[in-house]
């Protein structure tokens, strides 16, 4: 699934070729993943400009010169392309947006078709529609603390709630974790201020790193759990690239389900609360 880093790439890549063309037409090549009707996206999309891009989360809005906003959700499998010829469409192109000076047509792709596109009157109105918390990348650690400080919840499934901060997926969250040394499973009303503190710090660190790496995993840093969850094609399946903390040479990296979602620890690193 398209995370936060993803999707702010896909809002880099629309920022550089799209802001300031006019969508002379919108193509509809399948409307599964309209949340708007076909007619009322072309009544505002066509002959306006578009003027900003911006993102919240997972969620990447684009900004027309009659002040509504085109809302990309990319689901499980969105991407966004650009071509110039309908032959050269990249596949699985569900709707296109013709862009009138440059010649180009902005591709919003989903093979899964769960992706969605929307209208919002403004970014405002559909954060506070979707109830989505601040975003992951700005959130400060002031904020952060006084979300989940009064939280019994453990810790896992309360970064993962898109209303208290929006756009941490379930790796990110392994990661952050593990590189602020805390247990999914800690309450989030039992960190002190120093834990919050390289809390905020281990998020921060982990989204601009991957930002700055578009999201290509491969090309983390070493000291990431990522390449611990199995994800390299050149492995066997459900098996770790290292099998041990990339901190502690002789600790095996441990897997377990927290809130119903697959978790990544070093027991070193991590220790369980109560230990």
């Amino acid at each position: 699934m398209p995370e936060l880093p993803e999707v702010e790439t896909y809002r880099r890549f629309i920022d550089e070729i799209a802001v300031g063309q006019t969508i002379a037409a919108v193509i509809v090549n399948d409307a599964h993943v309209l949340a708007v009707p076909e007619a009322d996206l072309r009544a505002a999309a066509v002959g306006r400009r578009i003027v900003g891009t911006h993102r919240i989360g997972k969620n990447c809005f684009l900004e027309l010169d009659s002040g509504q906003i085109l809302v990309l959700h990319f689901g499980m499998t969105g991407d966004i392309g650009a071509y110039r010829d309908a032959p050269d469409a990249p596949r699985f192109t569900r709707v296109a947006f013709a862009l009138d000076d440059s010649g180009l047509n902005l591709a919003f792709i989903d093979p899964r078709k769960f992706g969605r596109i929307r209208l919002a009157v403004s970014i405002e109105a559909y954060r506070k529609a979707k109830k989505l918390g601040s975003d992951a990348l700005t959130i400060s650690a002031a904020a952060l603390q006084t979300k989940i400080s009064p939280r019994k919840t453990i810790l896992k499934p309360l970064l993962l709630d898109q209303s208290i901060t929006a756009g941490l997926g379930n790796w990110i969250v392994d990661d952050v974790l593990f590189q602020a040394k805390i247990h999914p499973e800690r309450p989030g009303n039992s960190l002190t201020d120093k834990e919050f503190k390289a809390l905020h710090e281990a998020m921060q660190h982990v989204l601009t790193t991957a930002i700055r790496h578009e999201a290509n995993y491969r090309e983390f840093p070493l000291d990431f759990l990522i390449h611990s969850r199995g994800w390299d094609t050149s492995a066997a399946p459900d098996q770790s690239v290292h099998e041990c903390c990339p901190h502690h040479s002789k600790t095996k990296i441990e897997k377990s389900y927290v809130g119903g979602r697959a978790t990544y620890v070093c027991p070193k690193c991590q220790p369980r609360p109560g230990l």
